[in-house]
């Protein structure tokens, strides 16, 4: 392999790209090239092809067929540290952190400095902090990985390929977990780095940023490239339409009539969990969809965590007009609420087991009288993928084979298997697709119709604004106003999760 410099500027080049697993053809002859110094976006519903590619480029995965040039020469890269060596840097969009160290530790895993025999222990957590204050994360370096929230866990990925003098940046859903104000800073780092002759691929499927930062769009589909244009000749609606490949209708289901005399599926009274949420009080009723919005760290997940008994946590809790103690997520499904949490790999799905095992494991005294009865179990998989439109060649896969939009559909077919009456979605469309968002509105829209309440705890403004009846702000732990339908706007939601609203409900 030719080493380079990796203070040069970086240009690609994919002439016929084929990647396959097994028999399985993923890429089929992908052809197009990344000039230095742009800022690209790299569009595609989960599946194109667009990780893989980016892998193959990152020194990540083997090509199967084709060429990948860079600066004109031939590479096959054997790992990451290879493509590392001339510049070529990937954030994954599923963090690649190792828990059990420090963020300093975590930067520099596998590039350490050395004095001598010896560790540098100083320089680098000099230049860890350095890293940290340049993508606006403010913790202390020494601290353990697992001790950081999702959004910050982001920000060391994004401080950790900083730290490497990219020359060739690779963000896969960079701003998936990010607050606004966080996503404006790395909107600014994005800028000094193209200043500098960085060339950028972004991947994201918020269409509105790459809108805003990007000078050129690439579209794939089905493994194949499909166009690319200059981002100013794009509207967003051209743009999601070339990545489903066909037109794509409104984006969100028309919001049905709640019945606000009836009785609440759920109704909850000075609800606390010590450190995250304050005497929150809410209800949802029966057929209704109520949204949660605020900043990260305003309490959101951890109320909900509370509310499952996954945190401790103190007030009154009615479901079906029956006060409950919950103390655990098993109580809660047996009385009627079950949770889909935002951590879809960590905490929603075991990627590692079959889609069968994943569905029933909520439910599995419905599937075990007394043994597990495989062919019940898997009857039950048959429906689930085709209520809930999941894309899979193989009953007998594992759920890691599904793209993200298809994971999210499994997950969301799993919290309903204990037959709830009230489900709580955490960020239910956090790293899908545009075409999987819409399904899974669709989706949202159809349980709130046979009868379900629905929370949708969401950082996606305009997902709530598009899908809920009501929705809830809460700040710094506080849930200080609920806004109707017709009250909706982004600016109103803003300045109530910021405090900077005329009046609190």
């Amino acid at each position: 392999m030719t080493q380079q410099s990796p203070r040069r500027s970086v240009a690609v080049e994919f002439d016929n790209v084929v990647k396959a697993f097994g028999p399985v053809q993923v890429l089929h002859g992908v052809s197009f090239s990344l000039e230095p110094g742009r800022i690209y976006g790299l569009l595609g519903e989960n599946g194109a092809g667009k990780s893989t590619l980016m892998k193959i480029l990152a020194g990540y995965e083997p090509i199967t067929g084709g060429t990948v040039r860079v600066n004109g020469e031939p590479q096959q890269f054997a790992s990451s540290r290879d493509a590392e060596a001339l510049g070529i840097v990937l954030i994954h969009q599923e963090f690649n952190l190792a828990e059990d160290l420090n963020v300093t530790q975590n930067i520099f895993l596998g590039h350490e400095k050395k004095k001598g025999f010896w560790l540098d222990d100083t320089a680098m957590e000099r230049d860890a902090a350095a890293a940290l204050a340049q993508v606006g994360l403010k913790v202390d370096p020494h601290t353990k990985v697992r001790r950081l929230i999702v959004a910050e866990k982001q920000l060391v990925e994004i401080a950790k390929a900083v730290s490497r003098q990219a020359r060739l940046l690779i963000m896969d859903e960079p701003t998936a977990t990010l607050t606004p104000g966080e996503t404006e800073r790395l909107f600014r780092l994005i800028a000094q780095l193209r200043a500098d002759g960085v060339t950028i691929v972004y991947i994201s499927h918020k269409l509105d940023e790459v809108e805003r930062v990007t000078d050129e769009v690439i579209v794939m589909r089905d493994g194949r490239f499909v166009t690319r244009a200059p981002t100013a000749e794009l509207t967003r609606h051209r743009m999601a339409n070339l990545m489903v490949g066909r037109e794509l209708a409104d984006l969100y289901p028309p919001r049905d009539p709640v019945a606000m005399a009836q009785s609440p599926a759920m109704r909850v009274r000075d609800f606390s969990v010590p450190g995250w949420a304050d005497n929150a009080s809410f209800e949802v009723r029966p057929g209704e969809i109520l949204g949660f919005a605020g900043l990260v760290g305003a309490g959101r997940t951890e109320l909900f965590e509370g509310l499952l008994g996954l945190r401790p946590a103190g007030g009154s809790i009615e479901i079906g007009g029956k006060l409950v103690q919950l103390r655990h997520p098993r109580d809660a499904a047996r009385h009627g609420l079950t949770y889909l949490s935002e951590d879809r790999k960590g905490k929603g799905l075991h990627v590692h087991l079959g889609l069968r095992q994943n569905l029933t494991l909520m439910a599995l005294e419905r599937y075990a009288r007394p043994w597990l009865r495989p062919e019940a179990e898997r009857s039950a998989l048959a429906a689930a993928v085709k209520d809930f439109g999941i894309r899979t060649g193989d009953l007998d896969a594992r759920a890691s084979s599904l793209s993200g939009g298809n994971q999210q559909k499994l997950a969301l077919a799993k919290v309903l298997q204990p037959r709830p009456k009230v489900v709580v979605l955490d960020e239910p469309t956090r790293g899908v697709d545009v075409g999987a968002k819409r399904d899974i509105y669709f989706l949202i829209q159809r349980l709130a119709r046979e009868g379900l309440a629905v929370i949708v705890v969401s950082s996606e403004l305009m997902e709530l604004i598009g899908l809920c009846h009501r929705v809830a702000v809460m700040r710094a732990g506080r849930l200080v106003a609920t806004l109707d339908a017709n009250q909706l706007t982004e600016e109103e939601l803003i300045a109530h999760a910021t405090g900077t609203a005329a009046s609190h409900a």
